[in-house]
């Protein structure tokens, strides 16, 4: 019993709400400790468990809205369960031709905050009295690629775009750029994801409640 108490001290699991009262998983040894009462909790990296999967990720670049590299790492996380979606749905595009492109998975909270604070339109950032999505390990940021050419399917706006084109009921697009939306969507929601209303390549997982806030960086899992 003794032992258990110290495991569960090791791993931070008392430690207290930070300054807008969030309980943030922000030690490898938590982090560890939750998977171990759930396996669902663990953060998958995302190429290798679907390794035809493309990734962008831009914030591991200077090319995004910050315009400066946030992540010191190129990789996706994701939890286990919303990575085996992302599976099925890469299996179901791939009969079509198609494939998914990765610009953003998990993120752990501090970069939220920074995001926060750079951002000027802050609607298309998260807050972080709340947090986000991202750093539940639940939410991805993607589009759609040929796999005959390995270009992106053409799209309202670029990733990470502040214009209104970027909204889903925004339809003043070409055909084909409507359809396009709409085939990314329909997948989406197929496998268990909800869109965001104000950015096409934003998916929230459905069962994102069910996962905590974190802050643990890339190279510590």
């Amino acid at each position: 019993m003794l032992f258990f108490f110290l495991i569960l001290g090791q791993a931070g699991f008392g430690q207290k709400p930070n300054a807008y009262g969030l309980n943030i998983i922000n030690s490898q040894a938590e982090y560890l400790q939750s998977v171990k009462t759930d396996s669902n909790n663990r953060l998958v990296e995302i190429k290798n468990f679907i390794p035809t999967i493309k990734l962008d990720i831009r914030y591991a670049t200077a090319n995004n809205f910050a315009g400066r590299q946030v992540y010191s790492e190129a990789r996706a996380f994701a939890r286990l369960p919303v990575v085996k979606a992302l599976q099925a749905i890469q299996k179901e595009l791939n009969n079509r031709g198609l494939g998914l492109k990765i610009f953003d998975a998990y993120r752990p909270y501090s970069v939220t905050v920074r995001f926060f604070d750079i951002a000027s339109d802050k609607s298309f950032v998260a807050s972080p009295k709340t947090g986000s999505r991202h750093n539940r390990g639940c939410a991805v940021d993607l589009t759609l690629v040929s796999l005959k050419t390995g270009h992106e399917l053409k799209m309202p706006t670029p990733y990470d775009s502040f214009a209104p084109e970027a909204s889903h009921d925004f339809n003043q697009l070409p055909k084909k750029v409507k359809a396009n939306r709409e085939l990314l969507k329909q997948i989406m929601l197929k496998h268990g994801f909800k869109l965001l209303p104000n950015e096409w390549w934003h998916y929230d997982f459905a069962a994102w409640k069910h996962y905590e806030l974190m802050d643990i960086p890339f190279i510590e899992l």
